[in-house]
């Protein structure tokens, strides 16, 4: 086995990179290079420890035992290098390296763009990536820094941080109002046709109120998805009604392809949540855009 001053230590990130990733494809987009360079600083770390780290199949690569044990050693060693490096970069004011944020579609197009293209103007050192979906990711394999998550959060283990409340509105086409008429009560609600965001913790069961009255619903449907594209999709072309958050309902009332039923009955709102990857430590890039998006939030609260 290689002498530890053998060792390029810059081998040690892509190294990590790698089995958090599981492949050699995800782990360059990670890192920002290419495949051949990751290929390359695999191979001279296993020629160094002159050990076999991973299991190489056409589809993806697995640790082996010894790299497994490897990575459980230096995981937390790494964490704690950046964590220090992290102090220094909030010590300095000047934000550099790369910002990965995930959000679902239509939120990070119509609340977080804003945001991002401000935070990037004022930290031009900065390179951020905002990517919109609607599926729950790994932040760990896909190297996510920041996921903003609307709702509640189904996995109770997660760290994170509520940054503010939503309202959920009651939507549908006019066109679906026209052809089976516009409920006037959340038990009439019964016999309508439902599209459900499957998503939500509870997509079938909401809970209305009005003043010190309040209605528990369960619906039906026959519909569902998983993206909040398709649920506006589906209810602009008459489908049905579903719950929609108040930021994209507000744009499709604009749009004129969408009006809010029941306005005189309040949903539960929702949460926003800035959830971050395991770790001890959240790095001041990622302080610095929750902050900014906190205080965005709080100054349309009060417009």
């Amino acid at each position: 086995m290689a002498a530890v001053e053998d060792l390029d230590y810059n081998s040690l990130p892509v190294f990590i990179a790698l089995v958090e990733a599981g492949s050699f494809t995800a782990a360059a987009e990670r890192l920002g290079c290419t495949k051949t360079r990751v290929s390359l600083q695999i191979r001279r770390l296993e020629e160094r420890l002159g050990q076999s780290l991973f299991h190489r199949t056409t589809r993806q690569v697995q640790p082996t035992p010894a790299g497994e044990a490897f990575y459980q050693q230096c995981r937390p060693l790494w964490s704690g290098l950046e964590a220090a490096l992290g102090t220094l970069e909030a010590d300095r004011q000047t934000l550099t390296g790369e910002l990965r944020i995930s959000a679902p579609e239509d939120y990070a197009m119509q609340t977080l763009a804003p945001v991002v293209a401000a935070f990037s103007a004022e930290h031009p050192g900065l390179q951020v990536e905002l990517r919109g979906g609607d599926r729950i990711t790994d932040m760990v394999r896909e190297g996510i820094d920041l996921a903003i998550r609307l709702g509640w959060l189904r996995d109770s283990t997660l760290r994170s941080t509520v940054l503010g409340h939503f309202q959920q509105w009651l939507m549908a086409s006019p066109e679906y109002l026209r052809k089976r008429g516009t409920p006037a009560t959340p038990e009439a609600l019964s016999d309508h046709d439902w599209v459900a965001f499957t998503p939500l913790r509870s997509p079938l069961t909401w809970n209305f109120r009005k003043g010190e009255r309040q209605c528990r619903v369960q619906m039906q449907a026959r519909l569902r998805t998983n993206a909040t594209g398709v649920l506006r999709e589906m209810l602009a072309r008459g489908a049905g009604l579903s719950v929609m958050a108040q930021p994209t309902a507000e744009a499709e009332i604009r749009a004129g392809r969408l009006v809010r039923v029941l306005p005189d009955w309040r949903l539960p709102d929702g949460g926003i949540h800035a959830v971050y990857p395991p770790g001890r430590y959240i790095p001041a890039r990622v302080r610095a855009f929750v902050d900014a998006f906190r205080a965005s939030l709080e100054q349309e609260n009060q417009q």
